[in-house]
């Protein structure tokens, strides 16, 4: 029987994290991530077969993080208040979670499914089933041809725009951006004649 890990997936992605958001991706090296949990190379290699894996799944697990508090929010019954809990969301996780969220604004599934490794491209197709499936029940509450548009430019675009130029310069998002992108999303979504 082999020895038990020191150090777990969650420590060597929070490593990586940190690393990617002092130094961009460019920064996230295994020899990075060990020097930084005071690990052997071999201890990364043993969890992650590559670099390009490692980055995978810190991605995918932002994703994840992120989408667990955007889905409760959007499956609040009432749909003003699920706008605006889904908005708001948006915005809090991303100030809350600076490193995470400069991960993901940095790149898309798209971009992704070219450079990591082929056996995550189940993971990554299944990745946004939950949240587009959450998109498209809030539209299926709204009348007009174009409500799928609207909630996902309200929930989507909108609180998204609000914290971009925060996270990506590493400045704290301001805590009006919460009400700015409520108020915002609601006025796209509440109001039909748009």
């Amino acid at each position: 029987m082999g020895r038990p890990a020191k150090f777990g997936a969650d420590q060597i992605l929070d490593a990586a994290a940190a690393l990617a958001a002092e130094g961009g991706h460019e920064a996230v090296t295994v020899t990075a991530i060990a020097a930084r949990l005071g690990a052997p190379s071999g201890s990364i290699y043993h969890r992650y077969a590559s670099r390009d894996l490692l980055l995978a799944h810190l991605w995918i697990r932002a994703v994840r993080r992120f989408q667990e508090g955007f889905l409760s929010a959007a499956r609040v019954p009432d749909l003003a208040e699920a706008v605006r809990a889904s908005a708001a969301h948006v915005v809090r996780w991303s100030a809350e979670h600076q490193d995470e969220a400069r991960l993901l604004l940095a790149h898309n599934v798209a971009e992704l499914r070219e450079r990591w490794p082929d056996e995550l491209g189940e993971e990554l197709d299944r990745l946004n089933v939950d949240a587009t499936a959450a998109l498209r029940e809030l539209a299926g509450r709204l009348p007009g041809d174009d409500a799928l548009e609207r909630v996902t430019f309200a929930l989507v675009d909108v609180p998204v725009a609000a914290v971009r130029r925060h996270v990506l310069a590493g400045r704290t998002v301001p805590d009006s951006a919460v009400r700015l992108a409520e108020a915002a999303a609601l006025a796209i979504v509440l109001e039909s004649d748009l």
